[in-house]
Protein backbone atom coordinates (compact mmCIF):
# COMPACT_ATOMS: atom_id res chain seq x y z
CA UNK A 1 0.00 0.00 0.00
CA UNK A 2 1.72 3.41 -0.74
CA UNK A 3 1.75 5.32 2.02
CA UNK A 4 0.76 9.49 0.93
CA UNK A 5 3.91 11.80 2.49
CA UNK A 6 2.58 14.26 5.00
CA UNK A 7 1.70 17.74 3.20
CA UNK A 8 5.00 18.97 5.93
CA UNK A 9 7.61 16.74 4.02
CA UNK A 10 6.61 17.59 0.75
CA UNK A 11 6.81 21.34 1.41
CA UNK A 12 9.96 21.19 2.83
CA UNK A 13 11.05 18.97 -0.20
CA UNK A 14 10.09 21.58 -2.55
CA UNK A 15 12.26 24.29 -0.46
CA UNK A 16 15.22 22.33 -1.51
CA UNK A 17 14.74 21.93 -4.07
CA UNK A 18 14.05 25.53 -4.97
CA UNK A 19 17.19 26.66 -3.31
CA UNK A 20 19.05 23.85 -5.33
CA UNK A 21 18.36 25.58 -8.28
CA UNK A 22 18.68 29.25 -7.35
CA UNK A 23 21.91 28.63 -5.73
CA UNK A 24 23.24 25.54 -8.13
CA UNK A 25 26.07 27.19 -10.30
CA UNK A 26 24.53 27.72 -14.20
CA UNK A 27 25.47 24.49 -16.01
CA UNK A 28 27.63 26.33 -18.71
CA UNK A 29 29.38 28.16 -15.98
CA UNK A 30 30.05 24.55 -14.03
CA UNK A 31 31.84 23.11 -17.39
CA UNK A 32 33.51 26.23 -18.15
CA UNK A 33 37.57 26.25 -18.36
CA UNK A 34 38.21 29.43 -17.23
CA UNK A 35 41.67 31.06 -17.80
CA UNK A 36 42.05 35.16 -16.54
CA UNK A 37 44.64 37.25 -18.79
CA UNK A 38 46.06 40.64 -18.42
CA UNK A 39 47.36 42.80 -15.96
CA UNK A 40 47.16 44.17 -12.53
CA UNK A 41 43.45 45.34 -13.24
CA UNK A 42 42.85 41.83 -14.01
CA UNK A 43 45.24 40.24 -10.95
CA UNK A 44 43.93 42.54 -8.22
CA UNK A 45 46.52 44.43 -7.36
CA UNK A 46 45.20 46.79 -4.97
CA UNK A 47 42.58 44.24 -3.38
CA UNK A 48 44.80 42.87 -0.71
CA UNK A 49 45.26 39.50 0.49
CA UNK A 50 48.31 38.52 -2.57
CA UNK A 51 50.29 35.35 -4.15
CA UNK A 52 52.40 34.73 -6.91
CA UNK A 53 55.12 37.11 -5.85
CA UNK A 54 55.39 40.43 -7.69
CA UNK A 55 52.54 39.10 -10.26
CA UNK A 56 50.18 40.65 -7.19
CA UNK A 57 47.36 38.15 -7.35
CA UNK A 58 44.50 38.96 -5.15
CA UNK A 59 42.25 36.12 -3.87
CA UNK A 60 40.02 39.17 -4.22
CA UNK A 61 40.20 39.59 -7.71
CA UNK A 62 37.17 39.08 -10.16
CA UNK A 63 38.26 36.31 -11.78
CA UNK A 64 38.40 34.69 -8.71
CA UNK A 65 35.16 35.48 -7.43
CA UNK A 66 33.65 34.52 -10.41
CA UNK A 67 35.29 31.31 -10.35
CA UNK A 68 34.22 31.09 -6.58
CA UNK A 69 30.43 31.71 -7.52
CA UNK A 70 30.27 29.86 -10.52
CA UNK A 71 32.52 26.71 -9.65
CA UNK A 72 34.05 26.30 -13.23
CA UNK A 73 35.36 22.72 -14.14
CA UNK A 74 39.00 24.18 -14.04
CA UNK A 75 40.39 27.93 -13.47
CA UNK A 76 43.51 29.51 -14.53
CA UNK A 77 44.59 32.80 -13.29
CA UNK A 78 47.83 33.70 -15.19
CA UNK A 79 47.13 37.41 -15.10
CA UNK A 80 49.81 39.27 -13.83
CA UNK A 81 50.55 42.99 -12.48
CA UNK A 82 52.93 44.98 -14.70
CA UNK A 83 51.90 43.35 -18.13
CA UNK A 84 52.05 44.70 -21.84
CA UNK A 85 50.60 42.86 -24.22
CA UNK A 86 53.97 41.45 -25.10
CA UNK A 87 53.86 39.28 -21.78
CA UNK A 88 50.28 38.12 -22.59
CA UNK A 89 51.45 36.99 -26.21
CA UNK A 90 54.92 35.56 -24.60
CA UNK A 91 53.80 34.23 -21.16
CA UNK A 92 50.15 34.14 -20.58
CA UNK A 93 48.03 32.44 -23.63
CA UNK A 94 50.46 29.08 -23.43
CA UNK A 95 47.99 28.72 -20.47
CA UNK A 96 45.24 28.18 -23.47
CA UNK A 97 43.74 25.84 -24.98
CA UNK A 98 41.21 23.83 -27.28
CA UNK A 99 39.97 23.15 -23.85
CA UNK A 100 39.43 26.37 -23.17
CA UNK A 101 35.73 27.98 -23.26
CA UNK A 102 35.92 30.87 -21.40
CA UNK A 103 38.95 33.66 -21.28
CA UNK A 104 39.16 37.16 -19.97
CA UNK A 105 41.59 39.78 -20.37
CA UNK A 106 42.34 43.41 -19.62
CA UNK A 107 45.47 44.82 -21.24
CA UNK A 108 46.97 48.33 -22.56
CA UNK A 109 47.00 49.80 -19.75
CA UNK A 110 50.74 49.21 -19.66
CA UNK A 111 51.82 49.58 -23.13
CA UNK A 112 50.23 53.32 -23.13
CA UNK A 113 52.68 53.86 -19.62
CA UNK A 114 49.15 53.84 -17.01
CA UNK A 115 51.91 54.12 -14.72
CA UNK A 116 54.15 56.85 -15.41
CA UNK A 117 51.14 59.21 -16.33
CA UNK A 118 49.45 58.71 -12.44
CA UNK A 119 53.04 59.11 -11.02
CA UNK A 120 53.81 62.66 -13.05
CA UNK A 121 50.24 63.70 -12.75
CA UNK A 122 50.91 62.90 -8.73
CA UNK A 123 54.04 64.47 -8.55
CA UNK A 124 54.12 66.80 -11.58
CA UNK A 125 52.47 70.02 -12.55
CA UNK A 126 49.18 70.45 -14.38
CA UNK A 127 51.24 71.24 -17.36
CA UNK A 128 53.92 68.35 -17.43
CA UNK A 129 50.40 65.84 -16.22
CA UNK A 130 48.62 67.44 -19.17
CA UNK A 131 52.03 66.74 -21.68
CA UNK A 132 52.29 63.35 -20.62
CA UNK A 133 48.70 63.00 -20.69
CA UNK A 134 48.60 63.61 -24.30
CA UNK A 135 51.71 61.37 -25.03
CA UNK A 136 49.80 58.58 -23.63
CA UNK A 137 47.08 59.08 -25.54
CA UNK A 138 49.13 59.82 -28.69
CA UNK A 139 50.58 56.15 -28.00
CA UNK A 140 47.05 54.22 -27.30
CA UNK A 141 45.35 55.80 -30.83
CA UNK A 142 48.54 55.37 -33.06
CA UNK A 143 50.61 52.26 -31.51
CA UNK A 144 48.21 50.29 -29.49
CA UNK A 145 45.54 49.56 -31.75
CA UNK A 146 48.02 47.23 -33.76
CA UNK A 147 49.42 45.45 -30.38
CA UNK A 148 46.05 44.85 -29.34
CA UNK A 149 45.07 43.07 -32.71
CA UNK A 150 48.37 40.98 -32.13
CA UNK A 151 47.08 39.80 -28.76
CA UNK A 152 43.28 39.53 -29.31
CA UNK A 153 45.02 37.03 -32.66
CA UNK A 154 47.13 35.13 -29.84
CA UNK A 155 43.90 34.48 -28.03
CA UNK A 156 42.12 33.58 -30.33
CA UNK A 157 44.71 31.19 -32.04
CA UNK A 158 45.15 29.34 -28.84
CA UNK A 159 41.72 28.98 -27.79
CA UNK A 160 39.76 28.87 -30.28
CA UNK A 161 36.76 27.60 -28.50
CA UNK A 162 36.31 30.18 -26.07
CA UNK A 163 34.07 32.79 -25.60
CA UNK A 164 36.29 36.02 -24.84
CA UNK A 165 35.36 39.11 -22.12
CA UNK A 166 37.63 42.07 -22.61
CA UNK A 167 36.94 43.69 -19.40
CA UNK A 168 37.92 47.65 -19.61
CA UNK A 169 39.25 50.78 -17.10
CA UNK A 170 36.90 52.51 -15.25
CA UNK A 171 37.75 56.15 -14.61
CA UNK A 172 40.09 57.19 -11.85
CA UNK A 173 38.49 60.29 -10.88
CA UNK A 174 35.14 61.69 -10.86
CA UNK A 175 34.29 65.72 -10.82
CA UNK A 176 34.80 65.43 -6.70
CA UNK A 177 37.83 67.71 -5.48
CA UNK A 178 40.74 66.04 -4.65
CA UNK A 179 43.48 67.77 -2.58
CA UNK A 180 46.53 66.42 -4.51
CA UNK A 181 44.77 66.29 -8.12
CA UNK A 182 43.74 69.86 -9.61
CA UNK A 183 40.72 69.71 -11.85
CA UNK A 184 43.26 69.82 -14.96
CA UNK A 185 44.45 67.35 -13.79
CA UNK A 186 41.64 64.79 -13.40
CA UNK A 187 40.40 65.67 -16.57
CA UNK A 188 43.35 65.20 -18.60
CA UNK A 189 43.53 61.66 -16.82
CA UNK A 190 39.68 60.79 -17.41
CA UNK A 191 39.70 61.50 -21.28
CA UNK A 192 42.76 59.34 -20.97
CA UNK A 193 40.75 56.36 -20.12
CA UNK A 194 37.70 57.43 -22.11
CA UNK A 195 40.28 57.30 -25.56
CA UNK A 196 41.71 54.18 -24.08
CA UNK A 197 38.36 52.84 -23.75
CA UNK A 198 37.14 53.48 -27.12
CA UNK A 199 40.53 52.05 -29.02
CA UNK A 200 39.88 49.12 -26.49
CA UNK A 201 36.40 48.70 -27.59
CA UNK A 202 37.09 48.91 -31.19
CA UNK A 203 39.41 46.39 -31.18
CA UNK A 204 37.96 44.00 -29.42
CA UNK A 205 34.53 44.28 -31.89
CA UNK A 206 36.72 43.67 -34.51
CA UNK A 207 38.52 40.44 -32.66
CA UNK A 208 34.64 39.07 -32.38
CA UNK A 209 35.49 39.67 -28.59
CA UNK A 210 32.81 40.84 -26.42
CA UNK A 211 33.71 44.51 -24.38
CA UNK A 212 32.56 45.37 -21.25
CA UNK A 213 32.78 48.68 -20.17
CA UNK A 214 33.29 49.57 -16.90
CA UNK A 215 33.16 53.04 -16.44
CA UNK A 216 29.89 53.27 -15.24
CA UNK A 217 30.01 50.63 -13.14
CA UNK A 218 32.21 52.21 -10.98
CA UNK A 219 30.71 55.76 -11.53
CA UNK A 220 30.01 56.86 -8.53
CA UNK A 221 32.96 55.29 -6.45
CA UNK A 222 36.04 56.68 -8.23
CA UNK A 223 39.08 58.40 -6.14
CA UNK A 224 38.14 60.63 -3.69
CA UNK A 225 34.66 59.48 -3.43
CA UNK A 226 32.82 58.65 -0.19
CA UNK A 227 32.79 55.28 -0.95
CA UNK A 228 35.39 54.51 -3.14
CA UNK A 229 35.82 51.52 -4.85
CA UNK A 230 39.38 52.37 -6.32
CA UNK A 231 42.61 53.34 -3.95
CA UNK A 232 44.24 56.63 -3.72
CA UNK A 233 47.50 57.00 -2.49
CA UNK A 234 48.42 53.97 -0.88
CA UNK A 235 51.96 54.89 1.49
CA UNK A 236 52.37 51.66 2.55
CA UNK A 237 52.28 49.39 -0.93
CA UNK A 238 52.51 52.18 -3.80
CA UNK A 239 51.75 49.87 -6.22
CA UNK A 240 48.54 49.41 -5.39
CA UNK A 241 47.63 53.38 -5.32
CA UNK A 242 45.13 53.84 -8.61
CA UNK A 243 43.98 50.24 -8.38
CA UNK A 244 40.45 48.79 -7.27
CA UNK A 245 40.17 47.95 -3.92
CA UNK A 246 38.46 44.63 -3.13
CA UNK A 247 35.39 46.72 -3.20
CA UNK A 248 36.10 47.67 -6.54
CA UNK A 249 36.64 44.14 -7.50
CA UNK A 250 33.27 42.43 -5.81
CA UNK A 251 30.94 45.66 -6.87
CA UNK A 252 32.22 46.83 -10.19
CA UNK A 253 34.41 43.98 -11.99
CA UNK A 254 32.90 40.91 -10.73
CA UNK A 255 29.28 41.84 -11.99
CA UNK A 256 30.14 43.14 -15.07
CA UNK A 257 32.22 39.93 -15.77
CA UNK A 258 29.26 37.74 -14.82
CA UNK A 259 26.81 39.77 -17.00
CA UNK A 260 28.78 39.34 -20.10
CA UNK A 261 30.34 35.74 -19.58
Amino acid sequence: MKIARPPLFAAIACVIALATALFAAPASAATDDYVALGDSYASGTGAGSYSGGSCYRSANAYPVLWAEANRPASFTFAACSGAKTSDVINNQVAELSTATTLVSVSIGGNDAGFADVMYTCTVGSDSECVRRVDEAKAYAQETLPGLLDNTYAAIAANAPNARVVVMGYPRIFSSTWCWWFSNTKRNAVNSAADLLSDVTAGRASAAGFKYEDTRDDFAGHEVCRSSPWINGIVWENLVESYHPNKAGHVNGYLPALAGAA
